[in-house]
């Protein structure tokens, strides 16, 4: 058995042999034998091993073999040693082996001994860093799930940001190529990750890059298939694929194949939706193509049928002026429905996107009894909106600071960005014919300061989350129906936010292309 003695001895012959240190195989060798020895020897072999392994290189594989099983030792703090000098094995054709290993040790619970892994990874990876993402993948397409799970969140998280001169033009396009192998089979999760992953690229920061990410993402919506509502992996899958969609959009990289099939599929099956939160999972869907409508392109092959659609949609929440009935005592009320100013606003909007590309949808002579009919929705749901900006603004007077952060305020500054911004989009449809020029920034958008024009002499503040200009409620107008209700609960606590976009999905399982099972970790070598 070796002992500590035996180990510094070898080591102090190793160490003053400089130049002749190859005659010296035997003492390298004894100090391999330290992993068979107590945990104060396997410390000793895990430091000295690594510092003489360039030396034998016909001892390679016994030393490889050696420090790897001190990587599995029961001792933590072995373990951790081991780990640490890992990195110096990483050298030529060893380098994709130890990238794979430290991979698999991603899986560690103990969080020292998984910095250690990282920083390991990270530094074979300035060194090599193809060879390194070679093991990587490796283990996502082959390894455990949990070895997979962290291997992708070690490349999504670790790589932004590096150096060109690491992350070269050769590099990430291995990576695009390997994580298109990958996106084949993966959940919620892991498809958010990888996405991220790549649109951090340097080289998927141009027009053509984004296109090709879109491209990447209708691959995983595939909306060639009719969406189901019921089914919680469709919708969920549909959402996710969306989010990560949505920032690419741009005037040059259109969402028209997103917004047709939300207008043709979700939109008559909404409320078919069935989710634990079916209300906020409708809505969210709304908001999504509410953003998206402002990047739809100019094909006019399903622009009518599409346009349909959300006036359709449109139509179910804007309703007529509702018919007086008599009260018990015998007096005449209105029978007042229940006003969705949160889903007015997202439909209203998407409609104003979408109808400036053919207004003869409501001006051509045989849509006449469409467009009175729709004037005169509008011109109630307006009454009905005014009535409840103007309370909302008295409950909001004199507020600032930390008041308008209580939950009750910031419901109520969402609300009026809400019904503000149905305003000016019915002023604009109310016109004659109508148009379609106002531009309003949605309630659950930041809104940028607008610098004050020349002529203005004053500057128009923007309202963020916890600041919102009010103004002292006007006097009633002559016309103004007094006897509407705002409407209780009409917007949710919710509406301010998406549901968070780093959200996972689709079960347990891998998700979206099920059969693949997945094998226990492979050995090391």
């Amino acid at each position: 058995m070796v002992t500590i003695e035996d180990l510094y001895k070898n080591y102090g012959i190793l160490a003053d042999a400089q130049d002749d240190i190859t005659q010296h195989k035997p003492a390298y060798q004894v100090i391999l034998e330290g992993v068979k020895g107590g945990a104060k020897e396997k410390r000793l072999a895990a430091q000295f091993i690594p510092k003489f392994f360039k030396h034998f290189p016909d001892l390679a594989e016994n030393a490889i073999n050696a420090q790897l099983d001190l990587c599995e030792d029961e001792d933590i703090s072995i373990r951790r040693q081991a780990i640490k000098e890992l990195p110096q094995f990483a050298t030529g054709e060893n380098l994709p082996r130890i990238a794979d290993v430290l991979t698999q040790l991603l899986q560690s619970d103990d969080q020292t001994e998984s910095t250690l892994v990282n920083h390991a990874l990270m530094g074979i990876f300035k060194v090599d860093a193809k060879g390194t993402l070679g093991g990587l993948f490796a283990q996502i397409l082959q390894g455990e799930d949990v070895v997979r799970e962290r291997a992708i969140r070690f490349l999504s998280t670790k790589l932004r940001n590096q150096p060109d001169d690491i992350l070269t033009k050769d590099v990430e396009d291995y990576i695009l190529e390997e994580t298109k192998k990958v996106l084949l089979d993966v959940n919620g999760e892991e498809f958010v990750q990888l996405m991220r992953l790549l649109s951090g690229l340097h080289g998927l920061q141009s027009l053509a890059g984004r296109q090709q990410l879109v491209r990447l993402v209708l691959e995983q919506a595939d909306l060639r298939h009719t969406f189901s509502p019921v089914d919680p992996d469709a919708v969920d899958r549909l959402l996710q694929c969306t989010r990560q969609a949505l920032p690419l959009f741009s005037k040059n990289v259109q969402a028209t194949p997103f917004v047709t099939y939300f207008c043709e599929q979700v939109l008559p099956n909404l409320k078919a939706l069935s989710t634990e939160e079916t209300n906020n999972v409708q809505l969210e869907f709304l908001k999504l193509l509410a953003e998206m409508s402002a990047f739809y392109g100019s094909e006019m092959d399903k622009l009518e049928t599409n346009m349909q659609f959300v006036f359709d949609k449109l139509m179910e929440y804007m309703p007529l002026p509702p018919e007086e009935i008599e009260n018990g005592q015998g007096n005449a009320v209105p029978d007042e429905p229940q006003l969705q100013f949160s889903v007015v606003e997202c439909l209203m909007f998407t409609f104003h996107q979408v109808a400036r590309r053919s207004q003869a949808f409501l001006t051509a002579p045989d849509n006449a009894d469409r467009l009175k009919d729709f004037k005169l929705r509008l011109q109630y749901f307006a009454r009905g909106s005014q009535v409840y900006i103007k309370q909302l603004r008295a409950a909001l007077q004199g507020k600032g600071g930390d008041d308008l952060k209580t939950e009750e305020n910031k419901i109520k500054v969402v609300a009026l960005k809400i019904t503000n911004n149905i305003n000016i989009l019915i002023k604009d449809l109310f016109h004659n014919p109508p148009a379609y020029k106002s531009v309003v920034t949605l309630s659950w958008k930041p809104v940028h300061k607008v610098a004050s024009s020349p002529d203005s002499g004053q500057k128009r503040m923007s309202l963020g989350p916890c600041d919102v200009a009010v103004k002292k409620p006007a006097g009633p107008k002559r016309d103004e129906r007094q006897t509407y209700r705002p409407p209780g609960g009409k917007y949710s606590s919710n509406l301010g936010s998406y549901t968070s976009y780093d959200r996972g999905g689709w079960g347990s399982s891998r998700g979206w292309n099920r059969g693949r099972g997945r094998g226990r970790a492979r050995t090391y070598y």
